[in-house]
């Protein structure tokens, strides 16, 4: 009985720290902020155990056997609530955002309390067996190994390859697969099985047509959730990555988040590079930050004088799907093809800190701070790395989120710009897709506009120039603070503004 039960807690240990990630990664991906998401969702599911084990004195067993029927309940339940979890969640998610995090927690707190109650259970069942300071060194280090294992394997291998709800079924699967093993192990001390069995198999068998139909379930749920044709959905290691097409507009979205439309996205892209990059004749050699899409790229091109970019993309399959899909390549003018171009995908501030390259022009083109991981991005600590890669007579462009929806947050870049010793050069952009959207221009010296934009465009002019540096009295400047890289206050300050737009 004692090894069984034993691989029984490496499984139940996995199973139990899988379904937390996939809750934390669930909320982080559909609501930002993942450090929030995380804590929150940690938090509620160590309480939620912590009731399971308290509440584990009150199952009551005359036998052994009692005490197995009532792990094998528990692991079923536990499968069951745990394996569907993701697909409920995303469901909801896309039918109504209201009730989402009442449904996110109370399923935590369901899994946790039944998850929390099945070690004070197997300790139970090998009490009579195991002497009790061999039983908590045995049962707990291979709860930590089982623990260990999921923390491994669940960013590496399982939510790139299986997704979310693909993953959270597999989980369920592997506990309800352990309800049937201790059936079937202890099948003479249990008594009559019928019914276990029949929920064994009940139990399993849901679990694994879910998982046969996951990702039909999953491209259905987002239909509803863009209300226009997907084309291209996938899960990186790095981000959810959707392209939808509706008639003849193609749209980016990463993470729910949309990123472009090909409607209008040339008055974005036209916007972040022709006023920096037209006042520098001399640039020779460009870096881009991000804009894996190549729409940044294309419009780099359009200069001759222009020798060699590197784009610098943490997300491999961006760069791949953009560079592949015949859609896509239209769309970037095969940007991404280019002789000139050196595509390295790594984290932005890591390959900063590595590389001893200078450049003329650099563009920022990352999403927006929604999460820490990108906040980094917009820290006086970047902002202060970056300028040791930048020429003397050199300029950076960063985007910088809405001025008029995310005010206080478009301001903050620009503090943060300064605190790190850029001058800087503020301007705007109507973009229909976003609205009002915000540039910063840096350099170490006063910016001059072009007096000419010597390729062709079809929205900015110089004519045009002049209004993109006024800023109405609704978008003009607030006081904010400098975004640090060890309090990222942009992060909260982005998630109240837009949370407050998206409420309305």
């Amino acid at each position: 009985m004692q090894r069984p039960l034993l691989v029984s807690v490496f499984i139940v240990a996995s199973c139990g720290l899988a379904y937390e990630l996939i809750a934390g990664a669930l909320a982080s991906y559909l609501l930002g902020d993942s450090v929030m998401q995380f804590s929150t969702v940690i938090g509620v599911y160590l309480f939620a155990m912590g009731i399971g084990s308290w509440l584990s004195k009150h199952v009551a067993a005359a036998s052994v056997s009692g005490l197995l029927v009532r792990f094998i309940q528990i692991e079923l339940l536990v499968g069951l609530l745990g394996g569907l979890s993701a697909g409920l969640l995303f469901l909801l998610f896309t039918l109504h955002t209201g009730p989402f995090r009442f449904a996110l927690y109370g399923l935590v707190l369901l899994i946790g309390i039944l998850v929390g109650l099945e070690i004070p259970l197997i300790m139970r069942i090998l009490k009579r067996e195991v002497a009790f300071k061999d039983l908590v060194a045995q049962v707990l280090s291979v709860d930590y190994i089982g623990a260990l294992a999921v923390s491994v394997l669940f960013p590496l291998l399982l939510a790139p390859h299986l997704g979310l709800v693909r993953s959270a079924l597999l989980f369920g699967l592997l506990n309800a697969l352990v309800a049937a093993w201790a059936l079937w192990l202890f099948r003479a001390q249990i008594g009559p099985l019928t019914m276990l069995r029949t929920q064994c198999v009940a139990v399993i068998g849901l679990l694994a047509l879910g998982f046969g139909f996951a990702g039909t379930f999953v491209s259905l749920a987002e239909a509803n959730l863009y209300n226009e044709d997907i084309v291209h959905a996938e899960s990186s290691p790095y981000q959810r990555i959707v392209v939808t097409r509706w008639r003849d507009e193609s749209r980016l979205y990463l993470n729910h988040n949309l990123q472009f439309s090909s409607r209008d996205e040339y008055r974005y892209h036209e916007a972040l590079v022709h006023p920096g990059l037209a006042a520098l004749p001399g640039a020779r050699n460009v870096l881009v930050l991000g804009g894996g899409d190549g729409m940044a790229l294309r419009e780099i091109l359009k200069y001759p004088q222009v020798e060699s970019i590197t784009l610098v993309d943490l997300d491999p399959r961006m760069t791949e799907l953009f560079s592949q899909s015949p859609m896509l390549r239209e769309l970037n003018g095969d940007a991404l093809a280019s002789k000139k171009l050196k595509i390295i995908n790594a984290d932005a501030l890591q390959w900063l800190e590595q590389t001893q390259e200078m450049f003329d022009f650099v563009v920022a083109d990352f999403p927006d701070p929604s999460n820490h991981s990108l906040g980094k991005l917009y820290s006086t600590a970047f902002y202060r790395l970056l300028k040791q890669h930048v020429a003397e007579t050199g300029r950076i462009v960063v985007q910088a989120t809405s001025p008029l929806y995310a005010r206080e947050s478009f301001w903050t870049v620009v503090a943060t710009l300064q605190a790190a010793g850029w001058q800087t050069t503020p301007y705007h952009a109507l973009v229909p897709s976003f609205g009002e959207w915000g540039y910063i221009l840096g350099g170490r010296r006063e910016y001059r506009p072009p007096t000419a934009i010597p390729v062709p465009t079809r929205f900015i002019t110089v004519d045009a120039l002049p209004a993109l540096f006024h800023f109405p009295a609704d978008m003009a400047r607030v006081a904010a603070e400098p975004n640090r890289l060890d309090n990222q206050n942009l992060v909260r300050v982005f998630e109240r503004e837009w949370g407050r737009v998206q409420a309305h």
